[in-house]
């Protein structure tokens, strides 16, 4: 990829490993409110109910609140575990506290920041609650690889509105054709970012199938061999 010189990667699924840290989280919260409950069970429905939440929230059909507490709801609906509302909106809370005190990174995160910053200014473009994201991005360690962090919340609509992409354009002052994005989203991440110009890299180490036309990697060392 030529004349590149503003990378702008998504945070949460694509650098911090999201699903690690949230296992985490939830075996500390379920034990410290003495909740017995099989944590593979409970992430094997919640992942997935957890992605659907996120999908509504992108499309602005349901709000914070609604995802932190439904997300739970339906899956302890799911694997049959009766528990109060103000119990789950407790736990719902104790989550966010939580998840940035656990910073597992996916593997060569650090490696290929180092790599990077020297020759590009490097961003984020999250969609993931500002209150948590600076603390993620702190506590493992890599803030001070990015010149800016950009939330959906600050403005005020989130990915793959193009409003995210071209707010993030003005304020590090980046052409379309200089920035890249690299994210693990295909329709908030890389058709986001494509539909406004941007240059795109979808980083997939579920392996899903790619579509014809992007770019995809399935591990961060893999940059190295296109920028």
């Amino acid at each position: 990829m030529n004349n590149i010189q503003h990378i702008f990667f998504d945070l949460d699924h694509t650098l911090w490993d999201f699903e690690a840290n949230s296992k985490k989280t939830y075996q500390q919260i379920f034990k410290e409110n003495n909740l017995e409950i099989d944590i593979n069970l409970f992430l094997e429905k919640y992942i997935p109910i957890n992605h659907h939440y996120w999908k509504l929230y992108r499309e602005e059909k349901v709000n914070k609140d609604n995802l932190r507490y439904g997300r739970l709801k339906d899956t302890f609906d799911q694997i049959n575990y009766k528990i109060q509302d103000d119990l789950i909106e407790k736990l719902a809370i104790e989550y966010i506290d939580n998840l940035a005190n656990y910073n597992q990174l996916f593997d060569g995160t650090t490696e290929i920041l180092q790599y990077l910053q020297p020759k590009y200014d490097l961003h984020i473009i999250t969609n993931g609650f500002k209150e948590i994201q600076q603390s993620k991005l702190e506590k493992s360690g890599i803030v001070h690889f990015f010149k800016t962090v950009i939330t959906s919340e600050s403005v005020g609509v989130k990915k793959p509105n193009p409003k995210v992409f071209h707010h993030a354009l003005d304020i590090t002052k980046a052409k379309t054709y200089q920035s890249l994005m690299i994210g693990d989203n295909l329709e908030a991440d890389i058709y986001g970012a494509k539909n406004v110009g941007m240059k795109a890299l979808f980083f997939n180490p579920e392996k899903q199938q790619v579509p014809a036309g992007i770019n995809a990697i399935m591990k961060l060392e893999e940059i190295k061999n296109i920028l």
